[in-house]
């Protein structure tokens, strides 16, 4: 179950109905940088015992970026130039240094990330259920795979170390709280 603090803002849904295009390219985007970010966690010692799982997450995620990209293709929307998220940011700029920190606080990030693409899917899919069926069951089928990455990534970081993974989760649902409250007019997902 996530355990998200807030929901997005209320312009959000708007926004991203009127801008498909750019929200699917960015969504691309997404997708490649998560597969990018189950990689990159292969670097930590922590989680050596893991680098199948981790494989396997990059792999779905890259299976939904080509996904996206032939949606894109279907609809003639070039690929372009990611714009980048201040929620993505603030997040990320928050990871601690020193090891064990930077992998739970890494893990952690990830989650949320993962955490806020199911929500923000699911209302998204609901909401072109009546204007665009195709795209709708793409994002609700999408759904399941983003909560399981966040349980995933979540058992991860208490697995290393859960009183100190809960502590950072706590500030971390805070942040979240914070930062997806925060105006943006970018026809971005997070």
């Amino acid at each position: 179950m996530l355990m998200l603090r807030a929901k997005p803002p209320e312009s959000w849904l708007p926004k991203v109905m009127a801008n498909l295009d750019a929200v699917l390219v960015d969504h691309a985007h997404l997708e490649r940088k998560a597969a990018n970010s189950a990689l990159s966690l292969e670097r930590y010692q922590e989680l050596f015992g893991l680098v199948s799982d981790l494989n396997a997450i990059a792999i779905e995620e890259l299976e939904h970026f080509q996904l996206v990209l032939d949606i894109l293709a279907e609809r003639g929307v070039p690929f372009s130039a990611p714009i980048s998220s201040p929620w993505i940011s603030g997040l990320m700029g928050s990871i601690r240094k020193g090891r064990r920190e930077q992998v739970i606080d890494h893990l952690l990030c990830a989650a949320l990330i993962e955490g806020r693409s199911c929500v923000k899917f699911q209302l998204l899919a609901d909401a072109l259920g009546q204007v665009d069926a195709p795209l709708a069951k793409f994002y609700a089928d999408l759904v399941e795979s983003e909560g399981n990455h966040y349980a995933a990534y979540l058992l991860m970081a208490k697995e290393i170390d859960e009183p100190e993974a809960n502590s950072r989760l706590d500030y971390y649902l805070d942040l979240d709280a914070e930062l997806v409250q925060q105006p943006s007019e970018l026809p971005i997902f997070h």
